[in-house]
């Protein structure tokens, strides 16, 4: 496929005049006056908006498929996030049994190993999972929680050798054997994420000093701020080494909460995420996350005591949301949900348009309004 006539995304801005040529899945190449081979499609863009694929690190289902149900839930998950405009992602567990953890992990591993044509690339597991804290469980299952230890993380994982199946941990701190763990997995190369804790702010800043560098669903099962207990969330503002993850669907932060990230931690430091359940891209109905019931009303995803169980939220969604209803610059909007969340676990082409990035792009009108799927 060649793209032409558009307004594409490089680097941090909008660029005129520029051709792209996708081919087998991934970019080819950019260039001016790119000549059309023979057979090959051609999109007049129109001077539309072409994005790079949409980056979810945090998102746990998808129309129906569970991460935590292994290899085939994670091969639909990613053959279907595709065609919403996805080109990687880090399906994320829940707290459960080690052995159903180790299935999750195993079901990523093979989906990384043998992927899918047309399908998003998995970037390897987040797992949200099982070092939390009771006090900020959300819809986590607080009976799986445990203090963390390298002997338990290898017998969920299946040892040092599958290491790189995971992409990143949500830790909280307070836990006895967070510093060795946290300055442990880092070294391994694993993101920490700080999250589901009732750390204090000074906690946070320690954390950093051990190497965790992201916040999980920030403000959403963490301390809150207050003007003399700021907590994880304001002591990530101002923690620059802090990626932070953020809700956008309207539900899980208020609009000042959300332009307040966007500002204090600025474009290359906000990571937009989906954190979502299998009830994405379904109609309400009754569903399950790590096994508890949920039901999913109005675009809330609840359960039973009305406990906020993720989202239903794409990122598509999620942008769209972003400059029509929180007035973020459609710039600085795409590369919160595009290169920003890629950056945040360590990816260097997917979020990007650069000649090996990974397909699909997406096409947006002149008033920010989706239009197609490019691949």
């Amino acid at each position: 496929m060649l793209i032409r006539n558009a307004q594409v995304f490089l680097g941090r801005t909008f660029r005129t005049g520029e051709d792209i040529r996708i081919h087998n899945g991934h970019v080819q190449e950019i260039g001016h006056n790119l000549e059309a081979g023979l057979y090959e499609s051609v999109v007049d863009a129109q001077e539309d908006y072409v994005i790079p694929g949409f980056v979810d690190v945090h998102i746990h289902a998808f129309r129906g498929h569970d991460t935590m149900e292994g290899e085939e839930a994670v091969r639909k998950m990613s053959r279907d996030l595709y065609q919403m405009g996805v080109a990687a992602f880090c399906p994320t567990t829940m707290s459960a049994s080690v052995e159903d953890t180790k299935k999750a992990v195993d079901g990523i591993r093979a989906v990384m190993e043998r992927p899918d044509e047309q399908s998003a690339m998995v970037l390897g597991a987040h797992m949200e999972a099982p070092y939390l804290s009771e006090q900020k469980a959300g819809a986590q299952r607080k009976e799986f929680f445990m203090d963390p230890d390298i002997t338990s993380f290898d017998s969920m994982v299946g040892g040092e050798d599958n290491y790189g199946a995971i992409r990143m941990i949500t830790m909280a701190p307070e836990r006895t054997g967070s510093e060795e763990m946290i300055r442990y997995l880092t070294e391994k190369g694993i993101i920490v994420s700080v999250g589901h804790s009732a750390a204090t702010a000074s906690l946070l800043h320690a954390s950093g000093d051990w190497g965790a560098n992201h916040v999980t669903h920030t403000f959403n099962a963490q301390t809150p701020i207050l003007h003399r207990a700021p907590g994880i969330p304001g002591a990530a503002m101002v923690d620059d080494r802090f990626y932070c993850e953020m809700i956008c669907d309207g539900v899980h932060l208020d609009g000042d909460i959300v332009r307040m990230i966007c500002k204090c931690k600025g474009p290359g430091r906000t990571v937009v995420i989906t954190d979502a359940m299998e009830a994405a891209g379904m109609p309400d109905g009754h569903y399950a996350l790590g096994g508890q019931p949920v039901f999913v009303k109005d675009g809330q995803a609840r359960l039973e005591d009305g406990t906020l169980a993720g989202s239903v939220l794409t990122m598509k969604r999620a942008l769209e949301n972003l400059i029509h209803r929180f007035d973020v610059q459609p710039e600085d909007a795409v590369q919160m949900c595009t290169a920003t969340p890629a950056n945040s676990v360590g990816e260097k082409l997917a979020g990007r348009i650069t000649a090996g990035a990974p397909a699909p792009l997406t096409r947006w009108s002149k008033d920010w309004t989706f239009k197609e799927i490019l691949a």
